[in-house]
């Protein structure tokens, strides 16, 4: 790109560079891994394989014989390392239990080194450290009295035990509970989790506990299809899909299976996930059957059947689109690094007006972000002509001119976003267990993991401790005469402010 093509705006021309300096930052990096692994295989293959150290190196590192402490550190480097710091300690909850211990001086240190009287307590200096106490295992004896009459020794009855999340099951509601958030939130599979128990003097199996799991769905599949139909009223839905290995016996090694996730608007804050034995168009258009709104998605044509009615409407995903370019700028930098440098600028824009209400954010996009994405589109349209076919920079060009309608959509009202990146971060919990558990043992799995990530997702979602969130349920499901829909966790989190959690939209 010679001076004279290059653009004359002056805020696009700062952000190439701010792009062409994270490229070549990257580029450095990875040049030093290189070279560290260079350096590891020569000295493998012909260095000495003993790593000496002479403890004599550290000197040559000390500038001052005395150590480095808070009191002796520099202001400048004090303030800089309290910044490091953060705001120091976090203060520990109120809510966990105190224990107290009082330490006393002893008596032959009472005694006043001026004057030799007594010194008298005057107050105390208290320090608190948090400590630990390992999860214990414990059994809940049922006891149902017999009552029988003692003149004919007839009529004999047995008082009633209330029904149980699994009939005649061994686990109680709390152990279900631990289970489930092990497995879908901590990611923790079940051979480890029988390992666990097993240090407990207790031998579960895994696959009796891949039977509890199982009854777990079915008993909170009511509540997993009114979450589905009540995410399906929202104005935008957000959904993504991710692959799964499923074992099946009529294939010599693991077919690959799919989670879809459909994450609901702000009026309807829940995260559900659906399982399909492939990625065929026939799960969203089963599961989104109804819906009518905004749909936030990547460029699948499965959507697109959807996409053809006049009830659904495609918005695009800016992260995809920069993704691609993103990909192509060791290729062609030139054009990438201007293109990522005006996607740039309107992400500067949404972070702009991230605290705006709807309405605010509406009138900032349409006044600054519109003639940005009009200046792009003819940007794009002149590229097309001029980059090499098949090559990746004209992959990214054409897949952003493809969907340049879509992806200029989140203009059109303030609720929507620029990208899908929520939908991204809610399958986290599946890529991260796939490192894990490996695989599903069979369709039926998937379809039982589908519904109890449902939950465990939609209850970090609103700020629910899961686990706190699974005892009470599964232990009111049967008996219950509330409305099931105070069940759902943003109503039940309103019963229940003890089990609230710090939300962390990032994991």
């Amino acid at each position: 790109m010679g001076a004279s093509e290059l653009p004359d705006d002056v805020e696009l021309l700062q952000e190439m560079v701010r792009q062409y300096e994270a490229t070549v930052t990257e580029l450095q990096r990875r040049v030093e891994q290189l070279e560290q692994q260079l350096a590891a295989l020569t000295r493998r293959y012909y260095g000495p394989r003993r790593e000496r150290f002479d403890d004599r190196q550290q000197l040559l590192f000390e500038v001052d014989d005395e150590p480095a402490t808070e009191e002796n550190l520099p202001a400048r480097r004090r303030a800089k390392r309290a910044a490091s710091r953060g705001h120091g300690r976090r203060r520990l909850p109120v809510h966990l239990l105190r224990k107290r211990i009082e330490y006393e001086l002893p008596s032959d240190q009472l005694a006043c080194s001026a004057c030799g009287r007594e010194r008298t307590k005057i107050g105390e200096e208290t320090s608190e450290q948090l400590e630990y106490k390992p999860a214990s295992l414990f059994v809940i004896q049922h006891v149902r009295f017999k009552y029988a009459c003692r003149k004919c020794e007839e009529c004999v009855t047995v008082a009633k035990k209330p029904p149980q999340p699994i009939n005649k099951g061994l686990a109680g509601p709390g152990l279900l509970a631990y289970i489930i958030v092990s497995k879908h939130s901590d990611h923790l599979p079940l051979y480890r989790l029988e390992e666990i128990l097993s240090r407990h003097g207790v031998r579960v199996s895994r696959s009796t506990m891949c039977g509890w799991m199982r009854a777990c769905a079915q008993l909170l599949r009511p509540l997993y299809d009114l979450m589905t139909k009540d995410v399906l009223k929202s104005a935008v839905i957000h959904t993504d899909d991710t692959t799964v290995p499923v074992l099946d016996r009529t294939f010599p090694r693991t077919k690959t299976a799919r989670f879809w996730v459909y994450v609901g608007d702000a009026d309807h804050p829940f995260c559900v996930y659906d399982y399909t034995p492939s990625r065929s168009r026939d799960g969203p258009e089963q599961l989104l059957q109804g819906f009518r709104g905004y749909l936030q998605a990547d460029a699948f044509a499965g959507y697109n059947r959807l996409y053809a009615g006049t009830d659904v409407t495609e918005v695009a995903c800016w992260a995809h689109t920069r993704r691609k370019f993103y990909d192509a700028r060791l290729t062609a930098p030139q054009v990438a690094h201007d293109a990522l440098a005006r996607i740039g600028q309107l992400y500067d824009i949404e972070k702009r007006c991230k605290a705006l209400s709807s309405g605010e954010r509406y009138d900032v996009r349409q006044k600054d972000a519109a003639p940005l994405l009009e200046s792009f589109g003819e940007w794009l349209t002149e590229q097309r002509r001029q980059v090499l076919p098949k090559s990746p920079i004209r992959q990214a060009v054409g897949y952003a001119i493809s969907n340049w309608t879509a992806l200029c959509r989140y203009t059109e009202a303030g609720f929507l976003s620029i990208d899908n990146n929520l939908s991204e971060r809610m399958l986290r919990a599946q890529a991260i267990g796939r490192k894990n558990w490996l695989f599903a043992g069979s369709d039926v799995g998937g379809e039982t993991a589908a519904v109890l990530f449902s939950f465990v997702a939609s209850c970090k979602h609103n700020g629910v401790d899961p686990y706190a969130y699974f005892v009470d349920v599964l232990s009111q499901w049967k008996t219950t005469k509330r409305d099931a829909a105070d069940f759902l966790p943003d109503r039940w989190r309103g019963r229940h402010p003890e089990a609230r959690i710090e939300l962390n939209r990032s994991a």
